[in-house]
C-alpha cells in the first residue's frame, strides 16, 4: 500500500472574526477529524481557502497543525503549498518538508492558463530540485474547473518518470470518471492516487487508488472510513457508497465548499460560527437552514 494511504480531509481553515486564522482552533478541528476516522487531513487545499492566506500565515498555520500529533502521532499531515510563483510554492513547499509535513498537494501555476505541456514540466521539474528533499513526497493537485490546465496521463507519466521517488501521486478532483479510469489502469499502485470526489470513493478504490482526499470529508469521515474498512475486509460497500454519494450531492447544490462546511459545523455545535475569508462570503441563514434540512435524512 501507499504510505499514505487512506481518508483524508481536506480541512477547512478557523478564522477569527477579522479573517485571521484561528491558530488555538486548527489543532481541535484536527483531533475531532482524526477521531472521526480521518488518516490524515489536507492543510490549505481549495476547501482550506490556500490561496486567501500570504505565505507568512500560511506558515503559522501549517505550525498551528503540527499539534495534532501529540495526541495523535500517526495522524498523517498534507500541506496545500501551490501558487502561480514557482519561487513562492518552492518557498512554502521546503518550508512544510522542514516543519515535518508527509507530503505536499501542489496546484499546477494556474494563471496562465494556455501553458504548454512542456512549460508545466520545466516547472513541476524545477519546484522538485529546489524544494523537495530526496525523500519528500509530492503529489500534484488535479482540478481543472478552477485551475484551467487538465493535465494527461501521458504528462504525469513523463514526471513520474523523471522523478520516480518524489512524485508521489495526484489527488484528482476533476469529476471525471473516465479520467480516474485511465489513471487507475494506467498507474495502477505505482502512483499514490486519491480521489478527491466522494461519489466514486469505490470505485476509485476498485481501480487501486490509495485513498481520497474530499471536503465532504470533514463532515462524513465516519461513512468514509467504513467504506475503506469495508473494501480492505473484501466486503460489499455498495450501501455505503450511496449514502455517501447522496450526501456529496447534496452538498454541491451549496457551492462552494468552505462556507458550507463551517456553517453546517457551527449549527451541530461541533465548532464556533468560523467566517471565511473574502472573496468568499458565508453562507446565508435560510441557505443554511435549507441544507440542514436536506442532511437531516441522512442524520445530520
Amino acid at each position: 500500500m501507499h504510505p499514505l494511504s487512506g481518508v483524508y480531509a481536506a480541512a477547512v481553515t478557523p478564522l477569527k472574526a477579522d479573517f485571521c486564522p484561528d491558530l488555538d482552533a486548527i489543532p481541535l478541528l484536527l483531533d475531532y477529524l482524526a477521531r472521526r476516522g480521518c488518516h490524515g487531513a489536507l492543510l490549505l487545499g481549495t476547501t482550506g481557502e490556500g490561496p486567501s492566506f500570504s505565505p507568512e500565515e500560511r506558515e503559522q498555520i501549517l505550525r498551528a497543525g503540527l499539534q495534532v500529533r501529540a495526541a495523535h502521532p500517526a495522524f498523517h499531515l498534507l500541506a496545500g503549498t501551490g501558487t502561480p510563483s514557482l519561487s513562492e510554492t518552492a518557498l512554502l513547499t521546503r518550508r512544510a518538508f522542514e516543519l515535518g509535513y508527509d507530503g505536499v498537494l501542489v496546484l499546477p501555476p494556474y494563471y496562465y492558463r494556455q501553458a504548454k505541456e512542456e512549460g508545466l514540466l520545466a516547472y513541476f521539474s524545477a519546484l522538485i530540485r529546489q524544494a523537495v528533499p530526496a525523500d519528500g513526497l509530492l503529489f500534484i493537485y488535479h482540478i481543472p474547473q478552477l485551475t484551467g490546465i487538465p493535465l494527461s496521463v501521458g504528462w504525469l507519466k513523463r514526471l513520474q518518470a523523471a522523478f520516480p521517488r518524489q512524485f508521489a501521486g495526484i489527488k484528482d478532483s476533476s469529476h471525471d470518471a473516465d479520467f480516474g479510469r485511465r489513471l487507475g489502469e494506467g498507474f495502477g499502485e505505482e502512483l499514490g492516487i486519491f480521489t478527491g470526489v466522494d461519489s466514486f470513493f469505490l470505485a476509485a478504490l476498485d481501480l487501486h487508488a490509495a485513498g481520497c482526499i474530499t471536503a465532504p470529508a470533514n463532515l462524513i469521515s465516519p461513512d468514509l472510513r467504513r467504506i475503506w474498512d469495508a473494501r480492505r475486509a473484501g466486503e460489499d460497500a455498495a450501501a455505503l457508497q450511496a449514502r455517501v454519494s447522496a450526501i456529496r450531492n447534496v452538498l454541491e447544490k451549496y457551492p462552494p465548499f468552505p462556507p458550507a462546511l463551517k456553517a453546517l459545523f457551527a449549527r451541530q455545535g461541533a465548532f464556533p460560527r468560523w467566517p471565511v475569508r473574502p472573496p468568499l462570503a458565508d453562507l446565508e441563514a435560510d441557505r443554511t437552514e435549507q441544507v440542514a434540512q436536506e442532511l437531516a435524512e441522512y442524520g445530520f
